[in-house]
Order: structure tokens, then C-alpha cells, then sequence
């Protein structure tokens, strides 16, 4: 995996502006640590940092190719780039390197903007081509990678994370009403294709964006069609078998270091056990597992987001499936150190501890492998979240998750508020994402909703989980793959009833039964349960001292958005203030807060 970034300027000649692309690579080095590299043109000029797993000697980047010259540069794996490669050999292209990034490359001369429909991956990049003098910026399906641009007065900025823009003079971090809203509304449920920053864009998942001098367009490659499912139920368990498998299969591709996640649920233990399956028959070693627990933890009583510890249920899959399996244990001071890290990983407030430990698991399992399979999208694909089966959420007329949760917007300052109108911003935004959704004729109005709720979850759910699992992994130079996004599976399952995905009305009884022979009974019936969040005692503490803190001095930049007096009155009366996440969490709250001000101190954030 790697980070990628570029500027295209219609006036200036950048190859007097290498320094300037240097420095805007440079901010992805945790992204790319094993090489860097700069390309320069008149109009066009790109740089990369690189992150080594397919063909370590040969994969340089930017790369290149004809006169005048189509120069690429990419971030991510392409899982079919051998097929992709024999194709295209057979069209009369030759290779010289082993590369999938060489495969985009001759894929997009060869077909144009109708190759990222031939592609099974994760990626994010950028093509110029400079016989018509255009940029091409793709996503992949699912937006599993990141890909942010900016439009200046004489062209185009680009980059894998906010930072590498940040670092070209042409653009400022300003935060308008749009991105208060953001912020503070919408942090569990963010717009597709916005970038927080005023004028930063983010190319939407299955989209690809066109640069010419005339102008600047985006289009879809890839969306979700509605159609009849016609599978009897034995048949669609088996295909969703088949699928999986297929994925894991081939995201076991790795010329380096290799493991799984691994929390003790249905999703990841899936994973872990196809892998091991895969594994057994190409001959190689067992799978190596990690999970993630805190001191402490098997004490805590369960909630509505967490049904247990994770321990017990982890140790049954590991045992069971075979693998090499480490339990990465994290303290509160360590998850204290970790804050300014995730922060700079993020460019923008996170979700604190969870972030925090998630960035110490991932320290850990870099310290042994580069690459990782996820569960991730499980729960989006397969309707496994609470909100699917609650009627007063799927009633809602809003985001189902968001149903009967205050935001942090409830802390701006009353002008703020007025300006930023956040209950309208979110119904607007909630209308247009229900506009979206794919119809099928035919359908009664209650299947209609859950489809329409299916659509919520995977466009505006799942994106900022991804955008975390990304941003916290890459800041150690960890490439996390995410099997359950395989565009396959997911076109797939999304046509599939609800009837059929919840048999009996089990909550993913589809998945539970296409995999249920692979592992312990107890792990395959186990109900959905959330991320785990530490009981930090000292991490509260010092959190709220900080608060403090911020209450006495009168500069602190987030009372230019929150009302002061709002968060004293909170803190005098021990009252919880709105978290940003729908996870039960009596610190998330207070961790935005203190989060949002070291955002604006840190990035020197403008508001306009």
C-alpha cells in the first residue's frame, strides 16, 4: 500500500516545483516507508511513497510508459491484476515488471476509463495522460482507500490523506458552516465526497474524476443495481461461500508478512478460518492471528453495544481454526500517548480511545507483518447492527443509527448554530441519500426500507469506518484488506431479501450459516458485538482535567464553535456530553471536545 499526491497547474511549469511535490510526498512517508519517488511535467507533476508487498525490486512509482507519456501513480492491490495481465498480453502488451501497479497502468491504455470495471481491488490513484493533457483520479468500489482533491484558480491538487494537499501553499485549512456540520451533526454519518476542509473534495467510492484545462467532472464506473434475487436459500448460502472464500483467497497475495484480525465474532473468525483453508492447500504455514483486549476488561458488564468480553470467544476461534495467535493487551497511559499519533494520522477529530487503541494494535501486528484481512462490512453487508432489527430506528426519518442521540452539535454557540443550521443540514442530507438508493419494482414498502436502510449503511455508515481502519493503519504502514468489500459480494448480497438474510430472524443467519462448518458453534452464534472501548479511569481523568483547562483560558479556539458555559454547566453536573459515535461511551464526548480544540491549534484551522 502506498500514498500518492500530485498537482496539475494549467499556468505554472512545475518542474520548477519539485521541492513543493517533495514535501507534499513527504507528509505520506508512514504510508509508504520502504521508497519514495517524483515525476515532473509541464503541467502535470505527481510524487509517491511506497509501501513494498507485490514485486518488492521491481514496483517503483510514478510510473511511466510512451511518448508523450501516461505516468501513473497508485495506491492499493489489485487481486485479479494476474488475469488482468494475461489479457492484456494477449492484446500485445508487454510487461516488465511483476507489479499489479503495471497492470493499471496498461489496463488504462488499453480500455481508458472503462478499466477500473475490470478491476477487483483496493486502490486509489491517479493517471495523466498527457497526449490530451488529463488527469484521471479512480476509487475503488467501496472507497476502501482515500483519494482527496482540491480545485485552485489554474488546476487541480490531489492526495491520499488531507495533509499531502495541506502542504502546497495553494490551499488553507478553513472550516466553513458546511464543514461545522460535519463536524459536529453528521461525524457518525458524513456526506460522500466531502472533505471537512473548506474546498477539499474526497472522490467518491466507484468514482473516477477527470482534470482537462476545460474543465472538471466526476462519473461513476460502479453503483449497485436492484434486481430480482431468484436463488432458493441453499443456493444463496453457497454462493456467498463462494464468494468469500474467493476473496480471502486472493487477498492472501503478499510477497510479504501476513495475519489476521481476529475479535472473536462471526465476521473475523470467518476470515481467519477461509485463510487458514487457503493456506492449507497452497502448502503453507499456519495463519498468524491478533487481537486486541485491555486490563480489566472480562469485568466490565455488558451493554447494548458490547454483549461480552471478546477473550473467551477469540481463544475458541483460535484454537479451533489452528493459527498463531498474540492478544495485544493496552494500558491507559500507553492509550494516552497514542492521542497526538492518531490525531495527525486522522487530519481531523476521531473517535479518541478507540482510535487510540486501534493505533497501538496496529503498531503491534506492524511489528510482525505488513499486511492484515479484516472483518470489517460484515455487519453493513449482512444487516448485523442493532438498527436493522429495531422498528422505532427503521421508522426514523433519519439516519436509523442516529435515531434518538444527541450530536455534539447541541454544544455550538448559539450564532454558530444558527449559521450552521445542523438539524436542517442532516434532514437534507438524509433525504439525499434515500434519493440514491437503487429502487426495485415490485417491492412492498417494508422491503423497501430495509433497502433503503442497506443503502445507508454501506454509503453512509461504513465510509468513516473505512476511512478509520485506513488512516490509523497506514500511520504505522499496515495495509489492512477487507475481504467483505469484495464488490462481488457486496453486489451480491445487497439483492438478496431480508427473509433470506435473516432466517428464522436471526441477525446475519445468512453468514452464520454459509460458514457455521468452520467454526465453534459458540463463535458462530455468538451475537453482534461492537469494537471494544477501554475502561480508562486515568484516561477520563486526564481528559476532563484538560476540559478544565479549556473552560479557563479564553483563547481556546473551540469555544470559537461550542458555547462555553454549555460544557461548564455539563461538567459541574456530571452530565455526559454528545459523543460523535453511536457507541456507548461516557468519555466520547468529552474526547471530541478536547480533540476538536488540539484539531484547530494543530492544523491552524480558519473559519469562515
Amino acid at each position: 500500500m502506498c500514498g500518492v499526491t500530485g498537482w496539475v497547474d494549467w499556468e505554472t511549469d512545475l518542474r520548477t516545483r519539485g521541492a513543493t511535490v517533495s514535501a507534499m510526498a513527504e507528509t505520506l512517508a508512514c504510508r509508504g516507508p520502504d521508497a519514495s519517488g517524483v515525476w515532473l511535467s509541464r503541467h502535470a507533476a505527481f510524487g509517491h511513497r511506497r509501501l513494498s508487498v507485490i514485486d518488492l525490486t521491481g514496483g517503483a512509482q510514478p510510473l511511466g510508459t510512451g511518448q508523450p507519456e501516461t505516468v501513473l501513480t497508485y495506491n492499493g492491490e489489485l487481486y485479479n491484476h494476474q488475469e488482468l495481465r494475461r489479457e492484456l498480453q494477449s492484446l500485445g502488451h508487454t510487461f516488465r515488471t511483476r507489479s499489479d501497479t503495471e497492470v493499471v497502468l496498461r489496463a488504462h491504455i488499453e480500455w481508458g476509463t472503462d478499466a477500473p470495471r475490470r478491476f477487483n481491488g483496493i486502490f486509489a490513484y491517479a493517471l495523466w495522460d498527457g497526449r490530451a493533457e488529463e488527469l484521471l483520479l479512480v476509487r475503488d468500489h467501496l472507497g476502501i482507500k482515500p483519494l482527496y482533491w482540491h480545485v485552485h484558480a489554474a488546476g487541480v491538487l490531489f492526495g491520499s490523506e488531507p495533509k499531502a494537499v495541506l502542504a502546497n501553499p495553494l490551499f488553507r485549512a478553513e472550516l466553513d458552516a458546511e464543514g461545522i456540520a460535519e463536524l459536529f451533526a453528521l461525524p457518525a454519518a458524513p456526506t460522500a465526497g466531502h472533505g471537512l476542509f473548506r474546498g477539499l473534495n474526497e472522490v467518491r467510492p466507484g468514482h473516477l474524476v477527470s482534470v482537462r484545462r476545460s474543465a472538471v467532472r466526476e462519473f461513476p464506473y460502479w453503483r449497485l443495481v436492484s434486481r430480482p434475487h431468484t436463488d432458493d436459500a441453499a443456493t444463496t448460502r453457497r454462493t456467498v461461500r463462494e464468494l468469500l472464500a474467493d476473496a480471502v483467497e486472493r487477498q492472501l497475495m503478499s510477497d510479504v508478512p501476513l495475519c489476521t484480525l481476529l475479535s472473536g465474532g462471526v465476521d473475523s473468525s470467518a476470515i481467519t478460518a477461509l485463510a487458514a483453508l487457503a493456506r492449507e492447500r497452497s502448502g503453507q504455514g499456519k495463519v498468524s492471528s491478533f487481537s486486541v483486549d485491555f486490563p480489566g476488561s472480562a469485568d466490565r458488564a455488558p451493554d447494548t453495544w458490547r454483549t461480552g468480553a471478546d477473550a473467551p470467544f477469540v481463544r475458541a476461534a483460535a484454537e479451533h481454526v489452528g493459527t498463531l495467535h498474540t492478544s495485544v493487551v493496552i494500558p491507559d497511559d500507553d492509550l494516552l500517548e497514542a492521542r497526538q499519533a492518531v490525531l495527525r494520522a486522522r487530519d481531523r477529530p476521531g473517535w479518541g480511545e478507540m482510535d487510540a487503541s486501534l493505533h497501538l494494535l496496529f503498531r503491534e501486528v506492524r511489528r510482525r507483518s505488513t499486511v492484515a484481512l479484516s472483518g470489517e462490512a460484515a455487519d453493513e453487508v449482512f444487516g448485523g447492527y442493532p438498527y436493522f432489527h429495531s422498528p422505532d430506528a427503521l421508522s426514523a426519518p433519519t439516519f436509523p443509527w442516529l435515531h434518538g442521540r444527541p450530536t455534539p452539535a447541541v454544544l455550538l454557540r448559539p450564532e454558530v448554530r444558527a449559521e450552521v443550521r445542523p438539524q436542517e443540514y442532516t434532514a437534507q442530507q438524509y433525504r439525499d441519500s434515500l434519493a440514491g438508493t437503487p429502487a426495485l419494482a415490485g417491492e412492498t414498502a417494508a422491503d423497501r426500507r430495509v433497502r433503503e436502510v442497506f443503502h445507508l449503511a454501506l454509503t453512509r455508515w461504513l465510509p468513516p469506518l473505512l476511512e478509520r481502519v485506513d488512516r490509523v493503519s497506514m500511520s504505522v504502514g499496515l495495509e489492512v484488506r477487507v475481504p467483505f468489500c469484495d464488490h462481488r459480494l457486496v453486489e451480491y448480497a445487497w439483492n438478496v431479501p431480508w427473509s433470506l438474510k435473516t432466517p428464522d430472524g436471526r441477525p446475519k443467519g445468512l453468514l452464520r450459516d454459509a460458514v457455521r462448518d468452520l467454526l465453534p458453534a459458540a463463535v458462530a452464534d455468538r451475537p453482534k458485538s461492537g469494537y471494544p472501548s477501554t475502561p480508562a479511569v486515568r484516561y477520563t481523568q486526564v481528559l476532563t482535567d484538560r476540559a478544565h483547562e479549556l473552560l479557563a483560558d479564553p483563547a481556546a479556539p473551540v469555544f470559537d464553535l461550542v458555547d462555553r458555559e454549555t460544557v461548564r454547566r455539563a461538567l459541574a453536573e456530571g452530565m455526559t456530553l454528545p459523543s460523535p459515535r453511536t457507541a456507548p461511551n461516557p468519555v466520547g464526548g468529552l474526547d471530541h471536545l478536547v480533540q476538536v480544540d488540539e484539531w484547530l491549534r494543530a492544523y491552524r484551522v480558519g473559519l469562515r
